[in-house]
């Protein structure tokens, strides 16, 4: 059995479905107890894993359910060598929303200098980055930052009538001050590896 936990957000992994439901029934006791209950849209059983993909295919579904935890979406996936891999990928509809608190801040801030803009963009850009910077979400990253380089393309390019911007002046301020997509956390088996000084 494998419990992930932040807050009253958990995922808990089984190698049996007997052991899930099991497992199922006596937190729904226990919560019971208190005058608590699981929240009946967001609590779950799906089959995740190694063998997920082919067990879907016998029983004729495409492919495994995902879920979504903490801002990412968990998807089953295979990397270049045919191997099961557990691929993370930024909450698209969180993305959205983040772009357009963006955009309304963009208008605010339509008269200030480009140096300060910049600056602060690249803190926005970077925050991002800080915590969805995980292995297997470099399109994510990558994605995020050409939406805000057109966001700021647009609100630069309203300045005034003639204030439109050239996109290859627009792809420099870009590289100028906004950071590169890369990936900053380490893969889960690495960053949680146990190792003893003997």
């Amino acid at each position: 059995m494998i419990m992930v936990r932040y807050a009253d957000d958990i995922i808990v992994g089984f190698q049996h479905e007997s052991d899930a439901h099991r497992f199922w029934n006596v937190m729904r006791d226990r919560l019971a107890e208190f005058s608590l209950s699981l929240h009946p849209d967001k609590t779950r059983l799906i089959e995740f894993g190694r063998f997920a993909a082919q067990n879907c295919k016998r029983r004729g579904r495409s492919k495994p359910e995902t879920f979504k935890f903490l801002g990412f979406v968990f998807i089953c996936d295979k990397s270049r060598r045919g191997d099961f891999r557990i691929r993370r990928k930024s909450r698209g509809d969180r993305m959205r929303a983040t772009l357009r608190e963006l955009k309304e801040e963009l208008r605010r801030r339509i008269n200030r200098p480009i140096p300060e803009t910049g600056k602060w963009l690249a803190s926005v850009v970077s925050g991002y980055f800080a915590y969805h910077a995980v292995p297997t979400n470099a399109p994510t990253l990558a994605a995020f930052r050409h939406h805000v380089t057109v966001l700021w393309h647009r609100q630069l390019s309203r300045r005034s009538q003639r204030a439109h911007v050239l996109w290859t002046r627009m792809a420099k301020l870009a590289d100028d001050y906004l950071p590169k997509p890369r990936i900053l956390h380490p893969w889960p088996s690495v960053r949680f590896a146990a190792r003893h000084p003997r």
